[in-house]
């Protein structure tokens, strides 16, 4: 099952077609995107059952699949060969973890302006949305609502300005944290678990990776943040970037305006993000 966040409105998604959740359900289920999680396995109950022709619609009109989560997570070196050219050893019983703030969320096409005097890189991610409680979790995939695309913009002066790395502030400019095109079950994925991502940057070729390379899976993630911080039904789950960021590239490498970032997630599908400069 897909679900997307099209014009501010709850969809299925299939065969590139888009079914009114709100609409289809006579109101059963309401049109807020991230209202669904809440309520996500009758949701899904109720999906199974849904035989609808749907609506051709504008990829330039999806929104973030989860707009307003109440925690978003970020996980950093969840990759080797990332925490090499990143100059850190590899995490082995917690990895780090910092916060993206929400209002960073856009959707799967947008213009990002570049913070002026900055470094912005970029970072292709596996994205979790979670779509139950989770709390002490086992590893599983049981709490998982689904998988998107994500990037985790980063501006690198800001990240590392100060006394201790200020993470959360270079990564939650606005429209630093795009995702979608959908929301994609688990059930989806011949191995959800082995999923290729990839980034380039016009038309370069700069990330490619698999997930199974992941240090720590994602039924991992989920119970290792779930043994110190409850999850909540629509949190976002950011699970690492693979090696091929500009800051550990020589010489570095960072987003110019005129740039056009596109990400790809295999089975999810791709994010597309044009940058402008942005005043002062």
């Amino acid at each position: 099952m897909k679900i997307a966040n099209l014009s501010g409105r709850l969809v299925l998604v299939h065969q590139g077609r888009a079914v009114d959740v709100a609409e289809a359900s006579a109101g059963r289920f309401g049109p807020d995107p991230q209202s669904v999680y809440a309520r996500w396995a009758e949701f899904r109950s109720w999906a199974a059952t849904v035989d609808l022709p749907g609506k051709s619609f504008d990829p330039r009109d999806l929104g973030a699949p989860a707009p307003a989560p109440r925690q978003v997570f970020a996980i950093g070196l969840n990759y080797r060969e990332h925490a090499a050219e990143s100059g850190y050893q590899v995490p082995d019983t917690l990895p780090p973890v910092f916060a993206k703030f929400s209002s960073a969320l856009t959707g799967p096409i947008s213009t990002v302006e570049l913070p002026p005097g900055g470094h912005t890189d970029w970072e292709v991610e596996l994205v979790v949305v979670m779509g139950s409680r989770a709390h002490h979790a086992v590893p599983s995939w049981e709490h998982v609502a689904g998988l998107t695309a994500g990037q985790d913009l980063s501006e690198r002066i800001t990240q590392m300005s100060g006394p201790a790395p200020q993470f959360g502030l270079g990564k939650s400019f606005p429209g630093f944290a795009p995702t979608g095109p959908w929301l994609v079950t688990p059930d989806e994925f011949n191995d959800p678990d082995d999923l290729e991502l990839s980034c380039s940057v016009n038309g370069e070729q700069l990330q490619k990776g698999r997930t199974r390379d992941l240090i720590f899976s994602v039924p991992v993630l989920v119970a290792k943040l779930s043994a110190i911080v409850p999850l909540l039904p629509g949190d976002l789950i950011f699970t690492g970037t693979p090696a091929g960021v500009g800051v550990g590239r020589t010489p570095q490498r960072f987003l110019a305006p005129g740039d056009e970032l596109v990400s790809w997630i295999e089975g999810i599908g791709e994010l597309r993000q044009t940058f402008v400069q942005g005043g002062a």
